[in-house]
């Protein structure tokens, strides 16, 4: 079997192909998410604490010394992301739920059953009855 026909039944293998659609998908509503954190959520909570803009929040180090640019921790963006990264947990984990409820198979009813000694109980009673007839 060659290099690439190998690499062409890998590729083409279902978990494979799941898998790359998800990772795009993914990605996709990754900057969805972040879009809907920077242009809707942020701004609220930011005018809601006084104007700030997260994205901006840091602290200054000092300058360096040869390009005379700030040195700064930006937290601001570490708050940003993280937000971000909850809002995409929170929302997978929701629709997994929704997906794993319709993949489960709807619950049937209990039948009741009887114990086997009980059923034999019953059928030696029964016996029993048609003998002293």
């Amino acid at each position: 079997m060659s290099l690439i026909s190998e690499f062409k039944e890998f590729a083409m293998k279902g978990n494979v192909v799941d898998m790359a659609v998800g990772i795009i998908i993914g990605a996709a509503f990754g900057k969805i998410v972040s879009a809907l954190v920077n242009s809707i959520v942020m701004p609220p909570v930011g005018w809601a604490i006084g104007g700030v803009n997260f994205s901006d929040l840091g602290v200054v180090l000092g300058t360096n010394a040869t390009t005379g640019e700030p040195v700064t921790i930006a937290y601001g963006q570490f708050l940003q992301a993280l937000l971000d990264f909850l809002i995409i947990a929170i929302a997978i984990f929701l629709a997994l739920k929704v997906i794993n409820k319709m993949k489960r198979p709807p619950e049937q009813p209990a039948v009741a059953t009887t114990p086997p000694e009980q059923v034999l109980l019953t059928e030696i009673r029964d016996l029993l009855r048609q003998q002293q007839r």
